[in-house]
């Protein structure tokens, strides 16, 4: 849920909750004023009868009241406590019940005490309670429509550079020249933001062009250096007059010299594969590429007489070929080589999901750190990036990639995107 939209639903939730208890509080305010107001007015009626009765020592006819309904109750009590209380009133011309507001009280004719009680009708003072009750309601709801809409458009409005800013981080690429582009904006905070994100994508961007350079220059000085090294060393081990123990000690020299030229490989592919650097995609059908790759690996398979079992079925992916090619030949690299002689590899193309399978150490691997950067089996002599660049292609584009031990058999699978 959006900011405005919670900014929204909460000013609602409050607002109705303030308007509701406030209408409760001005209807109850409302009707005690009337009721007081009621009370005040019968109570000028008792007045008025006490004066009667002063003036003409008799209790008055019923035709000396408008339309109050008394009635007079002889009593003996020698004092009674004037009261208040609601009451039916039956209105004599309309000939119905309706109600009412009664008051009662001791008076004395010529020393005779009377309980005289006045009711008056509350139906007037109740639908003038109702009438300022519906107007209330009908302004609150004008009001809250008048809020949803200011919410909606008016805050909107407010909110547009921060998602204007947010659109472009979303989009930002350090690899991209271009960059983020301040947003004029009324709002102090909202401008600061802009100018913020905008210092900070100029910074990140020139430092990863920095690095950038820097990776490459010296990976391509690295590779100088080391294709001479390689090439000296293949010059030395044709060499017939080398003694055992050099030789030896060369194709040492060799092989870490070899060794160290395919981790700078590596290592230069990952920062391509992290910064989206190889961006060459296209429909790339996945059992052509495998069946391609298991000619190019045919001669290692043969020499470890590992038996190869293919079930593929048609599948297509969008992604860089470079990569997809990457990420079997790692599939079958690491496939052969940790593999037993007289050993097995099954390869299962079903759906979207790839899987490899081989024999090899009876022992399953760590699945928590097997694709983390530099890990290495037991009897691993590769650079222990294999896995770590498969990881990250599938990361890349969205694909799941893990890895399980069943029955003996190592078991890497790739599912793909739809």
């Amino acid at each position: 849920m959006k900011l405005s939209a919670h900014y929204n639903k909460a000013s609602i939730i409050v607002s109705v909750s303030v308007l509701l208890i406030s209408g409760v509080v001005y209807y109850l305010i409302i009707n005690h004023i009337a009721r007081q107001q009621l009370d005040n007015d019968l109570t000028e009626e008792v007045e008025e009868v006490i004066d009667y009765v002063n003036q003409n020592q008799r209790l008055p006819r019923s035709i000396d009241f408008d339309e109050d309904v008394t009635t007079f109750a002889k009593t003996k009590a020698q004092a009674f406590d004037t009261r208040f209380f609601d009451t039916p009133y039956n209105n004599p011309k309309e000939k119905k019940a309706e109600d009412g507001r009664a008051v009662s009280a001791l008076i004395k004719v010529n020393g005779q005490g009377y309980i005289v009680t006045i009711v008056e009708s509350r139906e007037e003072t109740e639908y003038l309670i109702q009438i300022i009750s519906a107007i209330t309601l009908a302004l609150t709801a004008v009001l809250l429509c008048i809020m949803i809409v200011t919410n909606r458009f008016v805050l909107n409005g407010l909110w547009r550079p921060f998602y204007s800013i947010l659109q472009q981080v979303k989009k930002f690429n350090v690899a991209d020249t271009g960059k983020i582009a301040t947003i004029g904006s009324t709002v102090d905070e909202f401008k600061d933001l802009s100018d913020a994100v905008a210092k900070m994508s100029s910074r990140v961007t020139t430092d990863y062009l920095g690095l950038k350079t820097f990776t490459e220059n010296a990976s391509h000085e690295m590779m100088t250096p080391l294709a001479v090294i390689t090439s000296k060393l293949d010059i030395l081990i044709q060499d017939e007059k080398l003694s055992p123990d050099q030789f030896a000690q060369i194709t040492d020299i060799y092989s870490a010299a070899s060794r160290l030229s395919r981790l700078n490989q590596s290592l230069l592919l990952l920062v391509k594969i992290d910064n989206n650097l190889l961006r060459d995609t296209e429909k790339i059908n996945l059992r052509t590429v495998i069946l391609d790759k298991g000619q190019q690996f045919h001669e290692m398979i043969h020499n470890k007489n590992i038996a190869l079992d293919y079930q593929l079925n048609n599948f297509e992916v969008n992604a860089s070929r470079y990569l997809i090619d990457v990420l079997v030949n790692n599939l079958f690299s690491n496939a052969i080589r940790h593999n037993k002689n007289a050993g097995r590899i099954e390869i299962r193309l079903s759906g979207n999901k790839l899987c490899f399978q081989n024999t090899g150490d009876p022992s399953p691997l760590d699945q928590d750190a097997i694709f983390e950067r530099f890990y290495k089996g037991r009897n691993s002599d590769g650079t222990g990036l294999g896995l770590a660049i498969m990881k990250n292609i599938c990361t890349l584009y969205d694909f799941s990639i893990g890895y399980q031990f069943n029955q003996g058999m190592h078991c890497f699978w790739v599912e793909f995107g739809q």
